[in-house]
């Protein structure tokens, strides 16, 4: 017996029917019930169900917070080892749904897909699903797809930002059968936290840049005031929620802290940790006002050398502290996550004239 490649190869002998399955290979679900996110591509034309191994049932929204403005752009986690789930399990079919789908494969329809990369023909569908002979070593078969149980069949999901990773093949085990309000006893099964991780990956925050005292040209030996107003920043929400399955997991992103970093050594922050908290409000600092020059901001910069031909790189970033909460009053923090912007910042000696 030949081996599957990514390549497609076809199997000999009794899994001749066996092919790897592409993203337009048929599969099975609940089209009604299946969500968009992104990368996914599934639709129902009639009895025909199609869906790529990326399409999700998970619903993602947007419960509150500003992260949905002008320019929303993605946390990146503190923690470079932080990585959203690469795949997991998810219901996509009643009992119904697949004898119908095999049905379609008698009369000469597709193959179906019994994992992300791996489909089956009439063969190995029926000894599997409808006889009830087992053909995987995780299964004795399902006598008549399960007709009359409650409950549905699961197989594995990729997510679509990490489809080229080997992590995401990890949920592999052929299309099997859940009992009703129940999750897989897996690594890989959709519990809270997962959802939780998926939400993270989804969160948008502003890409605000923060407003700054003299702005176009600061001098050398004079504070830079630095501040956002009240309401700039606020708690951004996103859910996760897996309607199939009865769960779900909201995760919240409030943002704590601004840290500057002036674009080289010869200056000092304030506070002199860079870092500047926000307040309940939203607002970072306090705004620059007249005859304010020479005190002492409660954030900001004072450059001690002039930038030269070419301008500091002032970096502002905004962390994020990630909690989340969940279905069965499931809760836990992630990584703090961080959103950086870059501001050019001139700097020129004070030019004094002597009489």
């Amino acid at each position: 017996m030949r081996a599957l490649s990514k390549a497609g190869l076809v199997l000999s002998g009794s899994l001749c029917a066996a092919v790897l399955a592409s993203p337009g290979a048929q599969a099975i679900g609940d089209e009604d019930n299946r969500q968009p996110s992104t990368g996914s591509s599934g639709n129902a034309d009639g009895n025909t169900l199609t869906a790529s191994a990326t399409t999700t049932s998970i619903k993602v929204t947007q419960v509150s917070g500003s992260g949905s403005g002008a320019s929303p752009k993605a946390l990146a986690p503190v923690d470079p080892n932080w990585e959203p789930p690469a795949c997991w399990y998810e219901p996509v079919a009643t009992p119904e749904q697949l004898k119908a789908a095999v049905d379609r494969l008698k009369k000469g329809g597709d193959l179906v897909a019994v994992t992300p990369s791996l489909s089956w023909g009439e063969e190995l569908m029926v000894t599997q699903y409808e006889k009830g002979e087992g053909r995987t070593s995780d299964s004795d078969g399902y006598k008549n797809y399960n007709i009359g149980k409650d409950g549905r069949f699961w197989r594995g999901v990729i997510n679509k930002e990490r489809e080229n990773d080997a992590a995401s093949y990890e949920c592999d085990r052929t299309l099997f059968w859940q009992d009703a309000n129940t999750l897989p006893d897996n690594e890989h099964a959709p519990t809270p936290d997962v959802l939780a991780a998926y939400a993270y990956d989804k969160i948008k925050v502003p890409g605000t840049e923060v407003e700054l005292k003299p702005a176009a040209e600061s001098k050398v030996n004079l504070p830079t005031w630095v501040w956002l107003d009240k309401a700039t920043f606020q708690e951004v929400k996103v859910r996760a929620e897996l309607e199939a399955a009865g769960v779900w997991a909201e995760t919240t992103a409030k943002p704590v802290a601004l840290h500057l970093d002036p674009g080289t050594e010869d200056a000092e922050t304030y506070p002199s940790s860079g870092d500047c908290e926000i307040d309940a409000d939203g607002s970072i600092g306090t705004p620059y006002s007249k005859g304010a020059a020479e005190r002492t901001p409660p954030c900001g910069i004072k450059y001690l050398r002039a930038s030269g031909g070419a301008p500091y790189q002032l970096k502002a970033s905004i962390t994020w502290e990630i909690s989340w909460e969940g279905s069965g009053g499931a809760r836990g923090d992630l990584p703090d996550g961080t959103f950086e912007t870059t501001q050019d910042m001139a700097v020129r000696e004070i030019q004094a004239v002597n009489r």
